[in-house]
């Protein structure tokens, strides 16, 4: 995690789809780490009545978490930035993140038209970004301020993390934390677990569970495997 940042600005669009366990991996990251983060919906250009419900069901889920949300599109604005990203990135230091092909480049090139940037499409095949970052890069804006643009990736892993940081890191289930009936308890349908409880009282909801478990999951198999490697 970049050092000395205001905010994590996490892209997400139409296209590709966005997937809520990354844009969850993300947020806790932005959690432990106490960066604010921000939910940039780029792309509202490729909203239609086939994806529109779905696009506004994911982002209230993350609005009535109280994270900061905001629509843009970079399309046919090479020279212009929006004011809306202009007014999120101006005199802070901003850290883009996102899976490839959500568009970051194409945002980063409205802010910085003399900056020749590649600007990657989206597979038609696959539906997925075309890889256009390998490496962090830092710019500075004319505007004011810096941005640090990371490469586009399709996982983020938390390995490193302790089951009791993720609870962390899940802003619902922060409030949670000790009040499960076993100290052990893996929140897994444990007799007493508060996680689920909150659960059936809509506090949490299913996707953020469902999202929770997996991470807990992935994390609980890589220390597995790093502990045998070792």
């Amino acid at each position: 995690m970049a050092a000395n940042i205001d905010h994590i600005i996490l892209v997400i669009a139409p296209e590709p789809e966005p997937h809520d366990n990354l844009i969850d991996r993300y947020l806790v990251a932005s959690e432990t780490a106490d960066i604010p983060a921000v939910i940039l919906l780029n792309k509202t250009d490729l909203i239609g009545e086939h994806n529109r419900e779905q696009i506004q069901t994911l982002l209230s889920r993350y609005e009535n978490l109280g994270y900061q949300v905001v629509q843009t599109s970079a399309a046919g604005a090479q020279d212009t930035p929006a004011p809306e990203v202009q007014d999120l990135v101006k005199g802070q230091t901003s850290v883009f993140v996102g899976q490839s092909g959500v568009g970051k480049s194409s945002i980063i090139q409205t802010l910085l038209p003399d900056q020749s940037l590649r600007v990657g499409a989206v597979s038609e095949s696959t539906g997925k970004g075309v890889h256009t970052t390998t490496t962090a890069r830092l710019f500075h804006l004319p505007i004011g301020g810096d941005l640090i643009d990371s490469p586009g990736i399709r996982e983020f892993g938390l390995w490193h993390m302790t089951p009791q940081e993720l609870e962390y890191g899940f802003r619902e289930i922060r409030p949670l934390i000790g009040h499960c009936k076993f100290r052990n308890c893996r929140h897994m349908g444990d007799p007493g677990c508060a996680l689920d409880a909150a659960a059936e009282a809509g506090e949490v909801s299913p996707e953020r569970l469902k999202s929770f478990h997996r991470i807990l999951q992935d994390m609980t198999e890589q220390q597995a495997r790093g502990l045998k490697l070792s």
